[in-house]
C-alpha cells in the first residue's frame, strides 16, 4: 500500500506541470534571434506585424508573471537549483514571455493576413524553434529551470475557448454565413498549430522533459491556450485593418 505522501508524487507525474529545462547560451541565442527577427520584419515593413508581435510579448510578460506567479503562484523558476525570488523569475519570464508572445503573434498575424511572405516568416520560426535547442547544447548543462501547475486554470480557459468561438460564430453568421465555416476552422487550425510546433519543438529537444503526462501536456496545451485567444485575435485584426495597412500607411490611401 502506498502512503499519502507517495501517492501525492504519483499524481504530481500524471499532472499537467509544464516544465522548461534551459541554460544560459539558450536565452543569448534566442535574443539573437529575435533582434533579427524584428530587423527582418521592420526592413521588410512589416509594421503591424511587428507592434502586434510586441504586444504578445507584453500580454505573455503580464500574464504569466502577474496571474500565474503573483496571483495564482502557479509559476516557479530555478536557477543552479535555487527558488528564484520576485526578481529572477521576472528576468526569466520577461524573455520566455516575450520569446514565445512575440513569435507565437508574429506567426499568427501573418497567417490571419495571409501576408505574401508569411512562408518566410512561418519557417524562420518554426526552424529556430527545433534548432535552437540543439545548439544550445553547446553552452553547457541546463541549470535554469521553469515550472508552472495548470490544472487550476485549464476549465476556465476552456470555457474561455468555448464561449470566445461561440461569440464569433454569432458574429461571422450574421456578417458571411457563407464563409462563417471556413474562417473559424482556419482560425481553431492556426491557434492549435502554433502552440503545438513549440511545445513539439521542446519535447523532443529534451528541454521539456519527458514523463507519464507528457503526450498529455502537449494536446491540451496545443488545444486550449492560444487557440482560445483566436477570436479576440481575429476581430483585432479585422478591426485594426479597417484602419491601417501593413506599413502603418491609412487604410484606403497608399500603401500596402
Amino acid at each position: 500500500m502506498k502512503n499519502a505522501q507517495e501517492k501525492k508524487m504519483d499524481g504530481l507525474a500524471e499532472a499537467i506541470v509544464p516544465t522548461r529545462n534551459l541554460n544560459l547560451l539558450y536565452i543569448i541565442l534566442d535574443c539573437i534571434f529575435l533582434a533579427v527577427l524584428v530587423g527582418l520584419l521592420v526592413w521588410k515593413k512589416r509594421y503591424s506585424t511587428t507592434l502586434f508581435g510586441l504586444f504578445g510579448g507584453v500580454l505573455y510578460t503580464v500574464v504569466d508573471f502577474g496571474g500565474f506567479y503573483l496571483m495564482s503562484h502557479t509559476r516557479t523558476v530555478y536557477i543552479g537549483g535555487v527558488l528564484q525570488g520576485a526578481g529572477g523569475t521576472f528576468a526569466v519570464l520577461l524573455w520566455m514571455s516575450m520569446s514565445y508572445g512575440f513569435t507565437n503573434f508574429v506567426f499568427i498575424w501573418t497567417m490571419v493576413a495571409k501576408d505574401k511572405l508569411a512562408k518566410y516568416w512561418v519557417f524562420l520560426i518554426l526552424m529556430w524553434w527545433m534548432i535552437c535547442p540543439s545548439i544550445s547544447e553547446l553552452g553547457g548543462e541546463a541549470t535554469i529551470t521553469t515550472s508552472r501547475t495548470t490544472g487550476a486554470y485549464h476549465g476556465w480557459m476552456g470555457v474561455a475557448l468555448v464561449v470566445s468561438y461561440l461569440i464569433l460564430i454569432v458574429i461571422l453568421l450574421k456578417r458571411d454565413p457563407q464563409k462563417a465555416f471556413v474562417n473559424v476552422l482556419y482560425l481553431c487550425l492556426i491557434g492549435v498549430f502554433v502552440q503545438f510546433g513549440w511545445e513539439f519543438s521542446l519535447l523532443v529537444n529534451g528541454i521539456r522533459p519527458m514523463n507519464g503526462a507528457s503526450l498529455r501536456t502537449l494536446i491540451v496545451n496545443s488545444c486550449l491556450e492560444t487557440n482560445l485567444g483566436m477570436p479576440a485575435i481575429y476581430l483585432i485584426y479585422r478591426l485594426w485593418g479597417r484602419r491601417f495597412n501593413e506599413d502603418l500607411s491609412r487604410a484606403g490611401g497608399e500603401g500596402e
